[in-house]
């Protein structure tokens, strides 16, 4: 099983590891929509690979060979992102059982869970512990 990171333990990562990599595993139109993490300020950019593809969200069967493509090894930490949790989990567990032994989960993802209006990004996530974000 992997673990479940909170986000401020990802970035807190991601700005003293070299080796700590963000994969965020959402599709095109969310990150069209809704934006991607902003690595920059630690000189590093989130490596972009859908585990799904939209619009049919078929699981993407090249994701492993992407990631290798993208320059991500088992050397590497790598924390998985999605909307809120659940397909970055399938994809740290798939990343996992293909060697990666440091493949983790962020916690609540870049949206946090929906509150009681279905609305998303104030109560847990990225976004919502104010780490930073920009538009695609």
């Amino acid at each position: 099983m992997v673990e479940d990171v909170p986000p401020g333990a990802v970035w807190e990562a991601l700005c003293k590891d070299p080796l700590a990599v963000l994969c965020d595993v959402r599709t095109e139109a969310e990150w069209a929509f809704v934006g991607v993490p902003d690595l920059s300020s630690v000189g590093k950019r989130a490596v972009l690979i859908p585990w799904q593809v939209y619009p049919g969200m078929k699981r993407n069967e090249d994701f492993l060979d992407q990631l290798a493509d993208a320059g991500v090894t088992p050397e590497h930490r790598v924390f998985f992102i999605c909307r809120s949790g659940g397909r970055s989990r399938a994809a740290a567990i798939t990343a996992a059982k293909a060697g990666f032994a440091n493949a983790y989960n962020v916690a609540h993802g870049f949206d946090g869970p929906a509150n009681g209006e279905g609305r998303r990004g104030a109560a847990a996530g990225w976004k919502a512990e104010g780490l930073p974000w920009r538009p695609r």
